[in-house]
């Protein structure tokens, strides 16, 4: 075999192990494409399916996968021409951290709004308060941010990481809502009378609940009038009709039945004679 047929040779040779090669990556391409969408669909069903899944989550995490397993595919196709995928991973690790510590921030709200809209603590349409950041009504939960709306209907947000590491009070979560109202009754004034008038009161109105039942009870002394508390629990949506009904309703009824308003009073005694001379 002289020189030129040893070269066509192998020339023959790389050609059909190039394209063997081409061949096989083509359908490891095709097939991992085939099958990156395939799983992003199947878990899109799964997740849409389980009813305390939010909607917002669910694209974010099937395009996270989709791309995971295209990754893993475009690596074992560059791998099948020989090409070292060690030395990639490593350098896509590295990337990785790079971007990671300098968006430590960012990732740290991202990482925080996707447990927000897994776990849900809390959901728009809901009154809740972040300890020592805010109250208001959810407005929407982002990825990045979270926007509420004050009862004096002034807008502002919260980034995720914020929120997910402080105590969050929800007050819509559950259906019922209990309610203390404090109404003063005058020294001097009949006690038992008043109570009885404050508990036929609650007894009558139909945003309270029979269950857990009323409570009517004496829970402090002041200066000028001793603290009766009216204690009732209602309906959340129903909660702050039915609390102001009770503060205008409560000394409308005492003072029908004769009862005083309590007013400040200070008692000045002036020495007499006596006690001037003695002094």
């Amino acid at each position: 075999m002289n020189e030129t047929q040893l070269v066509d040779s192998t020339t023959l040779s790389l050609l059909q192990t190039f394209g063997i090669n081409l061949l096989v990556a083509a359908l490891i391409l095709i097939v991992g494409w085939w099958l990156s969408s395939v799983a992003a669909r199947f878990l899109r069903k799964f997740l849409t399916r389980m009813p305390h899944m939010d909607r917002t989550v669910i694209p974010m995490l099937t395009i996270v996968l989709q791309w995971f397993i295209r990754i893993i595919v475009l690596i074992a196709v560059l791998a099948r021409f020989g090409v070292q995928t060690t030395s990639i991973v490593a350098m896509l690790g590295a990337m990785g951290l790079a971007v990671g510590l300098a968006l430590q921030g960012t990732l740290q709200n991202v990482a925080s709004g996707i447990m927000l809209l897994i776990l849900r603590p809390i959901s728009a349409g809901e009154f809740v308060s972040v300890v020592g950041k805010g109250d208001g009504t959810v407005d929407e939960v982002g990825l990045f941010l979270t926007r509420f709306i004050q009862v004096d209907g002034i807008e502002f947000t919260l980034p995720n990481s914020s929120i997910w590491g402080s105590a969050i009070i929800n007050y819509s979560r559950n259906k019922t809502r209990r309610m203390d109202v404090e109404v003063a009754v005058r020294y001097g004034d009949d006690l038992d009378k008043a109570i009885s008038i404050l508990r036929q009161m609650v007894e009558n109105n139909e945003n309270v609940l029979k269950d857990p039942a009323p409570q009517v009870m004496v829970t402090q002394y002041k200066d000028s009038a001793i603290v009766v508390t009216v204690r009732v629990w209602s309906q959340v949506e129903k909660f702050w009709d039915l609390r102001f009904e009770l503060l205008r309703r409560a000394p409308q009824l005492l003072q029908d039945e004769g009862l005083r308003i309590p007013v400040p009073v200070r008692e000045i005694s002036a020495p007499n004679d006596a006690e001037k001379a003695s002094a």
